[in-house]
């Protein structure tokens, strides 16, 4: 039998030099640039913390429940008041305290529009880093639960791009749970 019809061979001869060729050719552009490969080497080093890896780095959503020793209307206000946001997060925030108003917070570095307002109950944002692509967006809706003395905030994140889970999903309890626990106790 030939090579190229062998039942067993996983790739066939002209399929091997296509791809010998296409490897060639990619790594004379990297050794042609070399500044190509160190960015792409820094980007890479720089995000590889924020990276999951695993089934969780394909989810693109993330569900929470907070327990916040504050009642519903304290927790509404901390996270739409500009300057009760600015201090509890400790970054600069400017939000518009209306539905389709927009917000813009640790200094700039999410930015997006309130979608829906229902005082004390929810709020439902369209959401975005700064640094993602122009246009995406995900969906962030806090539902606030009284429990007697204190609130519930639960959060579901939706909507974002692969590979941002772990990332998100712990900067919600550093940048948001851990801050507004303090601020409010």
């Amino acid at each position: 039998m030939s090579e190229g019809k062998n039942p067993c061979a996983l790739v066939t001869l002209p399929t091997r030099r296509k791809l010998i060729a296409g490897v060639a050719m990619a790594l004379g552009a990297l050794a042609v640039r070399p500044s190509v490969w160190a960015s792409a080497k820094e980007n890479q080093e720089k995000s590889k913390e924020a990276m999951s890896a695993g089934v969780e780095g394909l989810l693109t959503y993330l569900h929470q429940e907070v327990d916040i020793k504050a009642n519903r209307q304290r927790i509404y206000d901390a996270l739409l008041d500009s300057k009760q946001f600015t201090v509890f997060s400790g970054a600069p925030a400017e939000i518009n305290r209306e539905a389709g108003g927009t917000f813009s917070l640790f200094g700039g570095l999410i930015v997006g529009r309130n979608i829906e307002l229902v005082p004390k109950q929810r709020i439902v944002q369209a959401w975005r880093p700064a640094d993602w692509e122009p246009g995406v967006f995900t969906l962030v809706k806090f539902e606030l639960k009284e429990l007697g003395p204190q609130t519930r905030i639960i959060l579901d994140h939706t909507g974002f791009p692969e590979q941002n889970f772990r990332h998100l999903n712990s900067g919600w309890y550093t940048h948001y749970w851990e801050p507004l626990k303090k601020y409010l106790a």
